[in-house]
């Protein structure tokens, strides 16, 4: 750190308040907008224009739509993170709580499965080597440990991942026209019979 009379160069200044308004009105303007139109037809100028501020303080912000994004995303993973652990710390039963992730993922994706696969596509969020999705796949493996689980539990570990990636959902529902129920269903029928054996 260097002093140049008495300011203090090197020090990161405090995050201003009206900064983090910005921050969380720009958030929720695109959560808006997004959940209306859709991802792809939401311009980074209309976001602006719908929050009441300048391009310039969005891109303060967000560089581009993707960045936008992944911060949406960051929240939601997060209150997912903290779900599980609550269930997986109330629930003594591993079946009940594998089924529950199973569920509560396919939710999750549905909610953000646009932003998903516009994250995949852009190549700055690969769907299955991300830490922050990478965590399901480990949830599922330590879950069918406390089932022995028998059989090959990392494989049924990894086929189960692959289920819930939000491109496998997206052309579950985009191109066959499922439910987000069949998929659920479709997925604790597979994971029981997989159980049997």
């Amino acid at each position: 750190m260097m002093m140049n009379d008495n300011l203090i160069v090197g020090e990161t200044q405090p995050t201003r308040a009206d900064a983090v308004k910005n921050r969380l009105l720009l958030l929720e303007t695109a959560r808006q907008l997004f959940a209306a139109h859709g991802v792809e037809a939401v311009s980074m100028s209309a976001i602006a224009e719908a929050a009441g501020v300048g391009k310039g303080t969005l891109y303060r912000h967000f560089e581009n739509k993707t960045e936008l994004c992944q911060a949406l995303l960051d929240h939601d993973q997060r209150q997912l993170q903290e779900a599980t652990l609550r269930q997986l710390r109330d629930e003594p039963d591993p079946l009940k709580n594998l089924r529950w992730f199973v569920r509560t993922v396919v939710e999750f994706v549905g909610r953000n499965g646009e932003m998903l696969c516009a994250g995949a596509r852009s190549g700055m969020l690969p769907p299955l080597e991300h830490p922050a999705h990478y965590w399901w796949r480990q949830t599922i493996r330590g879950l069918l440990e406390q089932l022995q689980a028998p059989g090959d539990r990392d494989y049924v570990a990894d086929m189960l991942y692959v289920m819930l990636d939000a491109r496998t959902i997206a052309y579950q529902q985009h191109i066959l026209g499922y439910s987000q129920e069949r998929i659920i269903e479709g997925l604790t029928a597979l994971l029981d019979r997989l159980l049997a054996y």
